[in-house]
């Protein structure tokens, strides 16, 4: 299961994507998931899908581990689209019983699935592109304008950081509970969807047992090599902002403001 997670995983590389400065592809990747709720039509999401494409193939990360990302959030998507046809009013073209389909519902449930479908591959390449330390960096910077008003900006980062760090780590400690319990006899797979979903409850006390315990091993390293968290810290690496970054920004910058417009 964890191999599927995409989000939260990096994958190193030298491509150009990776050389970039994370600040900008974090800022790019922001108006991206924002100019996509603009777009409104199916010419402009091929645009969209087409640039991620392009982007793939030069941070040379395989197309493969963009779709396995796709497979948790199917449920989610299946949801949406359902929900979003089922109940939102327009000509109707299919009834079936108290239920009615409209165009109107499938334009629109269409559309929010193709979204969220960019949304996840957008995240997913900025953090398979971007080491957890030059993330943690961009998002404090990100936020450092914050800092006279006495906003933590480099905890609320590091927190950040280390969240999309342990999503893939939890999933593989919930693959590896799950398959002690069916080895002991445990069924997640028989019965409706309330059986199964009870079935799942006792995978979450020894789940929350291992993540407390892994916070605390975390806690614990970062006490041992004085982590303070003040916003006062020394990088071995500063982020230093080049020619190319400047004009990859604008480049990209440019290309989703023009189809935000005109599609």
């Amino acid at each position: 299961m964890g191999n599927q997670i995409t989000i939260g995983q990096y994958l190193p590389g030298d491509s150009s994507i990776h050389r970039l400065d994370p600040r900008v592809k974090l800022v790019l990747v922001l108006i991206f998931m924002v100019t996509a709720f603009l777009v409104e039509t199916f010419m402009g999401y091929a645009l969209y899908f087409a640039l991620i494409v392009l982007v793939t193939i030069l941070a040379e990360v395989p197309m493969g581990r963009l779709w396995k990302g796709l497979k948790p959030i199917f449920l989610i998507l299946v949801f949406t689209f359902v929900i979003n046809v089922a109940f939102t009013p327009g000509k109707v073209i299919w009834t079936f019983g108290p239920i009615s389909v409209s165009e109107e519902g499938l334009l629109r449930a269409t559309f929010i699935a193709i979204r969220l479908m960019l949304l996840v591959m957008g995240t997913s390449l900025l953090t398979l592109t971007t080491s957890p330390l030059e993330l943690t960096d961009a998002i404090a910077w990100l936020l450092k304008p914050l800092d006279w008003t006495g906003f933590p900006s480099h905890v609320i980062a590091m927190m950040i950081s280390i969240a999309l760090r342990f999503i893939p780590t939890l999933f593989d400690e919930t693959n590896k509970i799950m398959k002690a319990q069916k080895a002991r006899g445990a069924d997640f797979e028989s019965g409706n969807i309330l059986q199964r979903a009870k079935a799942m409850i006792p995978l979450f006390v020894p789940l929350f047992l291992n993540a407390i315990s892994r916070a605390d091993e975390l806690g614990v390293a970062m006490e041992a090599r004085c982590y303070t968290g003040n916003n006062k810290r020394t990088r071995l690496n500063p982020l230093k902002m080049r020619t190319q970054d400047g004009i990859v920004f604008a480049l990209c910058l440019s290309v989703f403001l023009a189809i935000s417009i005109f599609f």
